[in-house]
C-alpha cells in the first residue's frame, strides 16, 4: 500500500483532447486528498473517476521507473532501492480506494471497470517485474550489499526486492518471461471472475418462507431479521433466508423444518457449482493448470512448493505433517460429537441418520443439554456496540490506545463508522473504518485492509488509514444488532489485524509489516483469546435491556462449553486446508473433473460423511487469488503461535501485563522490517512454540 502523496516528476507532454484533460484535472483520485486526515474523499468520488485515474497513475508510475533505469549514475541504495520503494505512490493510492470499494461496496459499473483494468494492471506489473534494466540495477546493489555500510533494515529491503524480482521471473530467459506474462495476465482475469461469480451466487439465492409453519423453532430475532430481509425485497408478509452467514447459520441452528434446512444448506455448499452462467468449475480447473505451469517455469514441481518456499512452513511435506497432527484428534472428537447427536435423534424418535444439514440443529440441542446454553441467552450481552467497545477496551488495557469517533471523515456507506486512534502518549496513530453488516455489494466473510499504509517521508510519519469489514447480524425487530460468539471472536480477530497495521514501523514500504503468510494471522488470532476472559467480559458484555454485566454463572457455563463442537469446527476447517494443498500439489496437466477431484481428496483423508469442508472448491474465495493459495493452512499454523503467546500472559498472572504487551508490540507487530517470523517470535517469547498449547486450547488434548 502506498502513501497518501505522490512524487512530482518531470511531465511528458501528451496530445490529449480537452475532455481527456479535464477527466484528469477534475478527478478527485488524482488530487491530494484535501480531507480530514487525508482520508479518501468518498463523497466526491464517482465510479467514472476510476478508469482515467488508473490510466494516469500507470503513466506516472512508468515515468518513475524510467527515471530510475535512465539514471546515468551507478546503482546505489538511494538511487535504485529507495527510488523504487517510493515509486508508484499514486497508483497505490488509487488502487487502494478501488480495491476497497470493490470488496465492500461494488456494483455493476465497478465490476466492468475491474474487467477492463485488471489486464491493464497485470501487464503493467509484469513490465516492471521483468524490466531487465531495473533488475540489473537492483542486482548490482544486491551483490555489493555487504560492503556498502547498510544497516539491518536496509539489508533486508535489498534482499527482499531482489527476491521479489527473481520470483516474478526477472532472471528467466526472454521467451520464458513472455510465457510467464501470459500466464499471470490470464490468472488475474480468472481470479476476478471467480470472485464475481461467487458474489452473484450468494446474492441470487433466496429461501422464501411462506407460512407460519415454515418458522417452526426459530427464535424471535431470526424471524424478525428474515421478515425485514423479505420486506427489503418487496415481499411483505413473508420471510427470507439468504446465504449471508448471519442469516443461514441461525436458521440451521433452530429451524425444526429438516426439509428447509436441507434447502438452505444445499444452496450454500453448491455456490458457483450449478452449471449456470456463474459456475466456477471450468474456470477453477484452468486456474490450477496455469498455476502449475507458472510454478514449473520458476523451477518448482508444483505451486505449493513455489508458495511455501518463502513461508515459515517451507515445504508441502511440513504442511501435511502439521495438518495430520491436528486432523487425527479432531476427527476422533467429531465422531464422538456425531454419536451424541445421533443419540438425541433416536431419543426423539427420529428414523434417520444425521446429515450435514442437521449438524448445527442437533449441536444446538446438545449444547443446551450439556451446558444449558443457547445463543438467545448469550447474544443480548454481545451487541455490536458492546463488542466494538470491548475491542477498544482491550487495546487500551494492553497498549494504552484510545478511540474517538470522527463523523467529519468521509465514508463510502452510511453504515460505516470512522474513528481516530490515539497512542498511549496521546499522539495521533491513525484512522479506523468499521463496516459491520452484509449488503448485496459486499463480498462475504470478514477482512482487514488499508486505504493508506503507515510509512515515513523525510522523517515524518504518514499515519495509516485502516478498515475492518465484516458481515455481521443486523438490528432486527426493534433490537440492536446482537452478535453470536463466532461473530464476536471474528470482530476481535479483524481488530487484531488493524492493530498490526497501526503499529507497523519501518522506513521502507516493502519491509514494513512484511511477514510470512503463516505468521500474519498471529496478531489477529491472539486477540480472540482475550474475548472470552472473565476480566474483560465483565466490562464489555453488558445486557442491552438491563444494563447488567454478564453474570459469573453464565460466564462459568460459557467456560465449560469452550471446547464444545471443536471436533466439527476443526474438521471442517482442516478439510478445506487439505483440499487447498491437494489442489496445489497435484499434476493438473490433464483435464480436471473438479467434483471428482474434491471427492477423492476428501476420501483420502477420511472426512466424515456428516461434515462438508468449510469452503468447497467453487466458492473457496481464499484461494481464488494468490494470497492464501496453498496457504489456507496458515490459520491453524498461526494458532500454534497465538496459543503459546497468550500462555505467556496467562502464566504471568496478569492478562494485561504491560511489559509483555510492549514486547509483543515491539517484536511481533512493529519491527517486521527487521526480522523473519520465527526470529521475531523467539525475540518475544524466548523460544520456539510447541503444538501442545494449541491442541489443549482447541480441546484436542487433555491438560497434564
Amino acid at each position: 500500500m502506498k502513501k497518501i502523496f505522490f512524487m512530482f516528476l518531470p511531465v511528458v507532454l501528451l496530445a490529449v483532447s480537452c475532455s481527456d484533460s479535464s477527466r484528469i484535472t477534475d478527478n478527485p483520485l488524482l488530487a491530494e486528498f484535501d480531507t480530514p486526515f487525508g482520508a479518501p474523499p468518498f463523497d466526491k468520488i464517482d465510479d467514472e473517476h476510476f478508469l482515467p485515474a488508473i490510466e494516469e497513475a500507470i503513466r506516472v508510475h512508468k515515468q518513475e521507473i524510467e527515471a530510475i533505469t535512465g539514471n546515468p549514475e551507478s546503482p546505489t541504495f538511494e538511487n535504485t532501492i529507495v527510488a523504487y520503494d517510493n515509486a508508484g505512490e499514486l497508483l497505490g493510492r488509487v488502487n487502494a480506494v478501488f480495491g476497497g470499494l470493490r470488496g465492500a461496496e461494488t456494483n455493476q459499473r465497478l465490476q466492468e471497470i475491474a474487467r477492463e483494468t485488471t489486464p491493464m494492471l497485470s501487464a503493467h506489473s509484469n513490465a516492471i517485474s521483468m524490466n531487465q534494466e531495473l533488475f540489473e540495477r537492483i542486482q548490482a546493489v544486491y551483490e555489493q550489499r555487504m560492503d556498502i555500510g547498510l544497516d539491518d533494515e536496509q539489508l533486508r529491503v535489498v534482499e527482499m526486492y531482489y527476491r521479489d524480482f527473481e520470483r516474478n521471473g526477472a532472471a528467466l530467459p526472454e521467451e520464458k518471461q513472455e510465457e510467464l506474462k501470459r500466464l499471470k495476465e490470464r490468472m488475474s482475469m480468472i481470479s476476478l471472475q471467480l470472485g464475481e461469480n461467487r458474489l452473484a451466487e450468494t446474492n441470487d439465492f433466496q429461501l422464501i418462507l411462506e407460512s407460519e409453519e415454515d418458522l417452526a423453532g426459530l427464535p424471535r430475532s431470526v424471524i424478525s431479521a428474515a421478515a425485514e430481509a423479505a420486506e427489503r425485497e418487496g415481499l411483505e408478509g413473508k420471510w427470507m433466508i439468504t446465504l449471508h452467514k448471519p442469516s443461514w447459520i441461525p436458521f440451521l441452528q433452530y429451524s425444526e423444518r429438516r426439509d428447509l434446512r436441507e434447502k438452505i444448506y444445499t444452496g450454500f455448499i453448491m455456490q458457483a457449482n450449478n452449471n449456470n452462467e456463474h459456475d466456477n468449475k471450468e474456470l477453477f480447473a484452468e486456474l490450477m493448470q496455469l498455476r502449475l505451469e507458472m510454478a514449473r517455469l520458476m523451477g518448482f514441481d508444483n505451486y505449493a512448493e513455489f508458495f511455501l518456499d518463502i513461508q515459515m512452513a517451507q515445504t508441502p511435506e511440513n504442511v501435511y505433517d502439521f495438518l495430520y497432527q491436528v486432523w487425527e484428534p479432531a476427527v476422533a472428537r467429531a465422531n464422538n460429537e456425531r454419536d451424541q447427536m445421533q443419540a438425541i435423534i433416536e431419543r426423539e424418535g427420529g428414523d434417520f441418520e444425521l446429515e450435514s444439514w442437521d449438524w448445527w440443529y442437533y449441536a444446538e440441542k446438545l449444547r443446551k443439554e450439556l451446558y444449558d446454553l443457547d445463543d438467545e441467552e448469550v447474544s443480548p450481552y454481545f451487541t455490536i456496540d458492546n463488542v466494538r467497545d470491548g475491542n477498544f477496551l482491550l487495546a487500551n488495557k494492553l497498549f494504552g490506545l484510545t478511540f474517538e469517533e470522527r463523523t467529519e471523515v468521509p465514508v463510502y456507506h452510511e453504515e460505516v463508522e470512522a474513528f481516530e486512534v490515539f497512542d498511549r502518549d496521546g499522539s495521533h496513530l491513525g484512522i479506523l473504518y468499521i463496516d459491520p453488516h452484509p449488503r448485496p455489494g459486499k463480498r462475504g466473510g470478514a477482512w482487514c485492509g488499508t486505504y493508506r499504509s503507515g510509512s515515513w517521508d523525510n522523517g515524518e510519519r504518514i499515519s495509516p488509514i485502516v478498515t475492518i469489514v465484516m458481515n455481521f447480524s443486523r438490528p432486527a425487530g426493534g433490537r440492536p444488532a446482537m452478535l453470536s460468539w463466532d461473530e464476536t471472536t471474528t470482530y476481535f480477530h479483524e481488530f487484531g489485524h488493524a492493530l498490526h497495521n497501526f503499529f507497523a514501523e519501518g522506513r521502507y514500504r516493502r519491509t514494513s509489516r512484511s511477514v510470512p503468510r503463516d505468521f500474519v494471522e498471529l496478531p489477529s488470532q491472539i486477540l480472540e483469546n482475550w474475548a472470552g476472559e472473565p476480566e474483560l467480559l465483565k466490562e464489555y458484555a453488558i445486557h442491552y435491556e438491563t444494563g447488567e454485566p454478564i453474570p459469573d454463572e453464565l460466564i462459568e457455563r460459557l467456560r465449560r462449553a469452550e471446547h464444545f463442537n471443536q471436533g466439527f469446527m476443526n474438521v471442517e476447517y482442516l478439510a478445506s486446508a487439505f483440499l487447498d494443498m491437494d489442489w496445489h500439489t497435484t499434476d493438473h496437466r490433464e483435464t480436471i473433473d473438479v467434483a471428482a477431484f474434491e471427492e477423492e481428496s476428501m476420501r483420502n483423508i477420511g472426512l466424515p460423511s456428516e461434515i462438508v469442508p468449510r469452503w468447497r472448491t467453487t466458492y473457496f474465495g481464499h484461494i481464488f487469488g494468490t494470497g492464501y493459495a496453498a496457504g489456507y493452512y496458515v490459520y491453524r499454523w498461526a494458532g500454534v503461535l497465538d496459543a503459546d503467546a497468550f500462555m505467556a500472559f496467562k502464566e504471568s498472572g496478569d492478562l494485561f501485563n504491560q511489559e509483555l504487551a510492549e514486547r509483543f508490540r515491539k517484536y511481533i507487530l512493529a519491527e517486521n522490517s527487521l526480522r523473519e517470523g520465527m526470529e521475531a517470535y523467539v525475540k518475544f517469547r524466548g523460544y520456539e512454540p510447541s503444538i501442545e498449547p494449541f491442541l489443549i486450547q482447541k480441546g484436542l488434548m487433555e491438560r497434564n
